[in-house]
C-alpha cells in the first residue's frame, strides 16, 4: 500500500472514532421494548416486569413490555430475532426458546444459538408432584410401582418439549421406567387435573404446587434440585434418592438479535445484574420462590451452552419432536 492510500485509510478510521464513540455514550437514547414470548402472567413475565420498572429508572428511558405469545414461543423469539440489534428491541423468554427449541422444531423462523445473551434473570426448581389419591407415600413406593407397571404411570407436562417433560424422559432414560405423556397448554390445566386425581404425577416447578402441598392436597416426592429447597427442607433432592443426574429447572433469560454490539449488552449486563442485587427485587423473587441468577453475558454463554448438550441427548434418546 503506498503512502497516501495509508494516510487516506488512517484519516478515515480517526474520522469515525468519535463517531462510534458517541454511538456508545448515547446507548440507549430512545424507549426499549422487551417482547415476553408469553402471555401474561407466570415466571418469565413476572420477572421482565419486575426488571423493566428497574431498568427504566436506572437507564433513564421507558422500557416497555410487550406479551407475544402463541406458537410455543416461537412467534415472538423470531419477531426479536429478525429486529434491528441496536439493543432496542429485547426478548424476554423461558430458556429454551435460545437453548434448545431448533432442536424440538423441524421449521423454526430463527435460529436459537445465534441469539445474544444479555442476562440470566431468574430460575425455579421442578419438582415431582403426584396427585393426592395415588398410594405412593414416597418416591421409593413411586418408583417400585413404575418399574412393576410399566406404561400404567401417565403425567402431565405443560407441553411437547417443555422443561417438565424433558424431566420426565430424563426420568425415564434414568429410572428405566415407562410412562405416557399426557401434554397441556400451560400449568392451570395440569394443577387442575393433578388436583382431581385424572393424570397420577407431573414434574413442575415446585413454586406452582407449593401453597397446595402445604396444605396438604398434593405430594411432592422429590425436587430436581443441586439441595433441598428452604422452603420444603423435608422433601429430598434426586441426587439423594439416588438419581444425581436428574436436575432440571426453568429459567428465564434475557436476550438480544445477533449481531448487538458488546458495549450494549454489557451496558444491560451492568444494569440487570444491579436491579437483581437490590433487596427489594430479591425480596419480592424470594416471595414468588424464585431464585435470582444474573452474572456476566459470558456466564449466561455457557449456560445456555450446557443445557443444550444436556438436553439434546435427551431429546435425541427419546425421540421428541414438536408440533
Amino acid at each position: 500500500m503506498g503512502v497516501h492510500k495509508l494516510l487516506a485509510v488512517m484519516a478515515l478510521a480517526a474520522a469515525l472514532l468519535p463517531a462510534a464513540a458517541k454511538a456508545n455514550t448515547d446507548y440507549p437514547s430512545k424507549p426499549i421494548r422487551i417482547i415476553v414470548n408469553v402471555a401474561p402472567g407466570g415466571g418469565v413475565d413476572f420477572a421482565a416486569r419486575l426488571v423493566a420498572l428497574k431498568l427504566g429508572e436506572k437507564l433513564g428511558q421507558s422500557v416497555i413490555v410487550e406479551n407475544r405469545g402463541g406458537g410455543s414461543g416461537n412467534i415472538a423469539a423470531e419477531f426479536v430475532y429478525q429486529s434491528e440489534p441496536d439493543g432496542y428491541t429485547l426478548l424476554a423468554a423461558p430458556g429454551a426458546s435460545i437453548s434448545i427449541n431448533d432442536l424440538l422444531f423441524k421449521k423454526l423462523g430463527y435460529d436459537p444459538v445465534k441469539y445474544e445473551s444479555v442476562a440470566l434473570l431468574t430460575s425455579v426448581p421442578l419438582a415431582l408432584v403426584v396427585r393426592p389419591g395415588f398410594p405412593a407415600k414416597n418416591f421409593q413406593e413411586l418408583l417400585a410401582y413404575a418399574k412393576a407397571n410399566p406404561g400404567k404411570l401417565n403425567y402431565a407436562s405443560n407441553g411437547i418439549g417443555t422443561a417438565g417433560h424433558l424431566t420426565a424422559e430424563l426420568f425415564d432414560l434414568t429410572a428405566g421406567v415407562s410412562m405416557v405423556h399426557v401434554p397441556y397448554k400451560g400449568t392451570n390445566p395440569v394443577l387442575n387435573d393433578i388436583l382431581a386425581d385424572h393424570v397420577d404425577l407431573t414434574f413442575i416447578q415446585y413454586s406452582a404446587f407449593l401453597d397446595l402441598y402445604k396444605a396438604g392436597r398434593v405430594k411432592i416426592l422429590a425436587v430436581a434440585n443441586d439441595k433441598r429447597v428452604e422452603s420444603m427442607p423435608e422433601v429430598p433432592t434426586f441426587a439423594e434418592l439416588g438419581f444425581p443426574d436428574i436436575v432440571s429447572n426453568t429459567w428465564n433469560i434475557l436476550a438480544a438479535p445477533p449481531r448487538t454490539p458488546a458495549d450494549v449488552l454489557a451496558r444491560l449486563n451492568q444494569a440487570i445484574n444491579e436491579i437483581l442485587s437490590e433487596p427489594d427485587v430479591k425480596q419480592r423473587f424470594n416471595k414468588a420462590e424464585t431464585t435470582v441468577e444474573g452474572g456476566p453475558v459470558e456466564d449466561a454463554r455457557k449456560y445456555i451452552a450446557a443445557d443444550r448438550a444436556r438436553w439434546k441427548k435427551v431429546i435425541d434418546a427419546a425421540h421428541i419432536e414438536a408440533e
